[in-house]
């Protein structure tokens, strides 16, 4: 299922939780599947941090983000959907991307 809505997506929104370590090594496995499943070398993607306002449990730290978005050739954002931090944002860089 989840390779059939890569097949048609335009563009992906990578997120893991900056509280969850484990989220944060599996995003990895998730662009290389989605480039695979799009046959291409590089497709529209943004990595996304969520839950940034809950700092004091973060696992996973800024400079790990963008290091890991360096990587991949993406955009690193970081977001908090509780409070609605970057949310809107990370919307329209993605569709600004595509």
């Amino acid at each position: 299922m989840r390779e059939q809505y890569m097949r048609t997506g335009e563009g992906f929104l990578l997120v893991f939780s900056v509280t969850d370590r484990g989220s944060f090594e599996e995003i990895y496995k998730f662009q290389r599947q989605i480039l695979r499943v799009k046959d291409r070398d590089e497709f529209p993607m943004i990595l996304i941090g969520n839950k940034a306002d809950l700092d004091h449990q973060r696992q996973v730290t800024q400079e790990e983000g963008q290091q890991l978005a360096r990587q991949l050739k993406v955009t690193y954002m970081e977001a908090s959907a509780k409070i609605r931090m970057n949310v809107d944002q990370a919307f329209h860089e993605l569709v600004r991307v595509i």
